[in-house]
């Protein structure tokens, strides 16, 4: 079987990574997109089974990881499933096609380990935790309990930053993008990759 690569996109919850990796789905045909398995309820009409996530019963879930079916799982929140099925990844590569991930910070450091030299892992972070909690308000789609356990775990999460091979800083989102597309160009033809992506506009630390 052809073995691809790997791109690891992590980042707190209203980074903006989700739509760094949509935009890169729709312009890099040679990508293929991880959908992750969960046990959580679908949010609204828009998410659907088997395209924005496997939606599993938390009974199937824990059955697949006796069956050592995941990549790396991971309890995200308490009753709340979370995992990377190693099905997933044969059926991208055996179309040729490189694995993009959109994954939370636990489960890219998971997947890094896991893939090796074979991943670049992407840290998308925002200029700061005002920025992001902002972001989280515009979404609509989160409680207020929701989001203040999202920024909690957002804070938590920034002090793993060090340990993926680049900082994406989304700042603006068109320049952002440009920097992915980039990223995974030079990491697909085995170029040097640098570990600051953005970071010159980091002005708010």
């Amino acid at each position: 079987m052809h073995q691809g690569k790997a791109f690891i996109f992590s980042a707190p919850s209203g980074s903006g990574k989700t739509t760094i990796v949509k935009h890169l789905l729709q312009t890099n045909p040679n990508l293929g997109f991880s959908i992750s398995a969960c046990t959580r309820d679908k949010r609204g009409r828009n998410e659907e089974n088997g395209k924005d996530y496997y939606f599993l019963t938390p009974e199937d879930f824990k059955q697949k990881i006796d069956n050592h079916e995941f990549i790396e799982w991971e309890e995200v929140y308490a009753g709340n499933f979370y995992g990377t099925l190693k099905t997933e990844i044969e059926r991208i590569w055996s179309e040729g096609k490189h694995v993009i991930f959109d994954v939370d910070v636990k489960g890219g450091l998971n997947l890094k380990n896991y893939f090796k030299e074979k991943a670049l892992a992407v840290f998308v972070k925002v200029p700061s935790l005002e920025e992001l909690e902002s972001r989280l308000h515009d979404r609509n789609t989160d409680t207020p309990a929701s989001i203040s356990q999202r920024l909690f775990k957002a804070k938590f999460e920034m002090k793993f930053e060090n340990e993926f091979d680049v900082v994406l800083v989304n700042e603006n989102l068109e320049e952002s993008l440009q920097k992915a597309q980039k990223l995974v160009d030079d990491f697909i033809e085995q170029r040097h990759v640098s570990a600051e992506a953005g970071s010159e506009n980091n002005s708010q630390k």
